[in-house]
């Protein structure tokens, strides 16, 4: 995911939380074009090979696919043209949207009843990432 910055957004109006008695269905396929910076020297198993020293600002498109969910928690992939990765999230009480996937994590919120946005973070000691999608169901 790449869903991306380590940020919490507030829960729309149409999100309801579990006090309100329903929770939003992620199921399905959501598809989206990433707004990324990448920063340090190495390898991101989505945005490529990256040089020391140089920040890049790329774009990748992606596909996060949900394909279970209990009640707030929930599972399925997410992927780019070079790498596929398992993702699993919850739904905080507030409508915030949590996921880690195999090496970020990431924070979003549904904007509409097909619409969602999810901001990665990745940081490891050869490479940075910080990335915001904004995907459609």
């Amino acid at each position: 995911m790449t869903f991306a910055a380590s940020r919490a957004f507030g829960a729309p109006a149409l999100a309801q939380t579990p006090a309100q008695g329903s929770i939003f269905d992620l199921r399905g396929t959501w598809k989206g074009q990433s707004e990324s910076v990448v920063f340090g020297a190495g390898s991101d198993p989505h945005h490529g090979s990256h040089k020391e020293g140089v920040t890049r600002f790329t774009s990748q498109s992606f596909t996060m696919t949900i394909d279970k969910q209990d009640g707030r928690r929930f599972s399925g992939t997410f992927s780019s043209g070079r790498h596929t990765e398992t993702i699993i999230g919850v739904i905080s009480r507030d409508g915030t949207i949590i996921m880690v996937d195999d090496d970020g994590h990431s924070f979003g919120t549904l904007l509409a009843p097909n619409r969602l946005e999810g901001c990665y973070a990745h940081l490891s000691a050869a490479v940075r990432v910080a990335s915001c999608t904004e995907f459609t169901k």
